[in-house]
């Protein structure tokens, strides 16, 4: 799939939550109607895809490693990603992910639910990611 070009404009979406499961290395195996609605893809396009297929490129790599070790560390992880549509829109979500079990304890994929961030903590996490980036350069 081509790499997709940021477009410096939101994508603002209410309503239901955003869901989505991935497998244990981040394809997805599941997009909700809503998930492909707000990120602009068809299901056929984000099944079977790495969810970095909506990786903004604003949002710092250190807060993905951070998420991975938090799951990786069989815990749940959450806060807010600016992600990116495939018309080069973005949007802002409040994501929470959490490991998916099977009968014998094991981590078998992951969940994700988001919904729409409040305005506040966009700002705040805005001003935050910003420093982060100039730092990880």
């Amino acid at each position: 799939m081509d790499k997709v070009t940021p477009v410096d404009e939101e994508y603002v979406f209410e309503g239901s939550a955003i869901i989505s499961q991935t497998d244990l290395k981040g394809f997805i195996t599941f997009a909700n109607r809503k998930f492909c609605e707000v990120s602009g893809y068809k299901t056929s396009e984000l099944v079977g895809s790495n969810h970095n297929i909506i990786r903004h490129p604003d949002m710092p790599k250190s807060i993905f490693g951070k998420m991975w070790d938090t799951l990786l560390g069989g815990e749940s992880w959450n806060g807010l990603v600016k992600n990116l549509r495939k018309d080069g829109l973005y949007y802002w979500v409040y994501t929470e992910i959490t490991p998916i079990y099977n009968n014998n304890e094991e981590v078998t994929g992951y969940m994700a639910a988001r919904k729409s961030a409040p305005r506040k903590d966009i700002e705040e996490s805005e001003e935050i990611y910003k420093k982060m980036l100039k730092t990880q350069n």
